[in-house]
C-alpha cells in the first residue's frame, strides 16, 4: 500500500526501508504533517507520522477527505492525535507501544551524571587547558533518594539502573508496577515524593491528568536544590514556573530532552537562525541546565524496533488483520 511518511530524516528512511519486507510503497516527506502540508498525502491510504506532527481535527478532516484510512505513529505517545476525531472519521490510529525502554532510561541516567558531575563544563575546561576543579563539585548517587514519576517500562528500567547505584527509590504512579515493588521501590503520593527526593525523573505519558504535573505549586514542595529530569514529554513541565524555580534555587539542576514548544525547534538545524522562543533561550543561558533535542530514544536498537513495529502495524491493516497496537478511545 502507499504510505506517506512525514517528518522523515535520513535515518527514518534507512530503517523503514530495511524493515519494508512486504514491499509497501513508501514516500518520504521531510516536512511535519499539519493542515498546511496534509495535501501532500492526497490519495495515500496510510500516513506515517512522528511526535511533532499535528493531527488535530482540521488535519484529520483533510486526510479523511483525501482517502486516508490509517495513521501509523512511529512513537509510543499519541498526545498529538485527536483520537476522538479520528474515530469519528473512521481513521484507524496505531502506535509503537515499546521500542527500547532502555534507550530512554539510560539517557535519563546520562543526564543525571552529566549534571551532577558537571561533565559538560569539565570537558570544555580541559579543551581550554584549564584543569581547575573549582565549580565542579558533585555528590554521591549512592544512598541518594530518587523519585520516579511514572513506572511503566521506561520507569522500571530507570529504577533498575538507579538501584545499581545504591539509590533509595521512591515512585508515584496510580498503577504500581509489581516489578518495581520487587526492586524495593516505595510508592507514595506525588507531593510526598517531591518533598523527599534529591532527584526527580519524569517517565509518565502526557495526558490531561499529567499536563503540567510539574507546576508552580508542585515545585514549591521540592527540597531546595533538587535535580529535575524530563525525558518523557515537554508538556509535563510548566516552563515559566520551572524557570522561576531555577532562579530561586528550588531547582538546582534541570535536565530536559523534551520541551513543550519543541515542534518548532527540535530535529532541525537552526544554527544560522535567531530563535524567537525567549523561554528556551533563557533556559539555555543557565549554567545548571542541560538540554538535549529529543534524542533519548535515538539508538540503533530503538530505530530498528520502531521501523519493524510500524511496518508490522501497516501490514496488519493492509491485510485486514486486527492490530494489537491500535489506539482506541477509553
Amino acid at each position: 500500500m502507499k504510505v506517506a511518511i512525514f517528518s522523515s530524516k535520513q535515518y527514518d528512511q534507512q530503517f523503514l526501508r530495511a524493515a519494508n519486507r512486504e514491499g509497501h510503497e513508501l514516500v518520504f516527506y521531510e516536512p511535519r504533517l499539519t493542515a498546511t502540508t496534509a495535501p501532500l498525502a492526497k490519495d495515500f491510504p496510510i500516513v506515517c507520522v512522528f511526535i511533532n506532527d499535528q493531527l488535530d481535527a482540521e488535519t484529520l478532516e483533510i486526510l479523511a477527505d483525501q482517502g486516508t484510512q490509517l495513521v501509523a505513529l512511529r512513537s509510543a505517545g499519541f498526545n498529538n492525535v485527536d483520537v476522538a476525531k479520528a474515530t469519528e472519521l473512521g481513521i484507524t490510529v496505531v502506535r509503537v507501544p515499546a521500542y527500547s525502554p532502555y534507550s530512554v532510561a539510560e539517557h535519563a541516567v546520562g543526564m543525571i551524571l552529566m549534571l551532577n558531575r558537571k561533565l559538560y563544563r569539565a570537558y570544555n575546561r580541559v579543551r581550554d587547558d584549564n584543569f581547575s576543579l573549582e565549580g565542579l563539585l558533585g555528590f554521591d548517587l549512592h544512598n541518594c533518594s530518587v523519585g520516579i514519576v511514572g513506572t511503566g517500562k521506561i520507569g522500571q528500567c530507570f529504577a533498575q539502573i538507579m538501584k545499581g547505584f545504591g539509590c533509595q527509590l521512591l515512585a508515584y504512579d496510580p498503577y504500581p508496577n509489581p516489578a518495581c515493588i520487587e526492586l524495593g521501590v516505595t510508592y507514595m503520593a506525588l507531593e510526598d515524593l517531591l518533598a523527599q527526593s534529591k532527584i526527580v525523573s519524569l517517565h509518565c505519558p502526557l495526558m490531561p491528568q499529567t499536563h503540567h504535573i510539574i507546576n508552580a505549586a508542585t515545585l514549591k514542595v521540592l527540597q531546595p536544590g533538587t535535580m529535575l529530569i524530563n525525558t518523557s514529554r515537554g508538556g509535563l513541565i510548566d516552563t515559566p514556573a520551572v524557570i522561576d524555580a531555577i532562579k530561586s534555587g528550588q531547582v538546582g539542576y534541570l535536565g530536559i530532552d523534551v520541551y513543550e514548544q519543541e515542534e518548532n525547534l527540535f530535529f532541525e538545524d537552526l544554527s544560522d537562525t535567531v530563535i524567537q522562543d525567549d523561554h528556551f533561550q533563557l533556559l539555555q543561558s543557565f549554567p545548571n541546565v542541560l538540554i538535549t533535542a529529543h534524542q533519548a530514544f535515538f539508538t540503533r536498537n530503538a530505530l530498528e524496533n520502531i521501523a519493524s513495529t510500524t511496518l508490522s502495524n501497516i501490514g496488519d491493516f493492509a491485510a485486514g488483520r486486527p492490530c494489537i497496537n491500535q489506539v482506541k478511545l477509553t
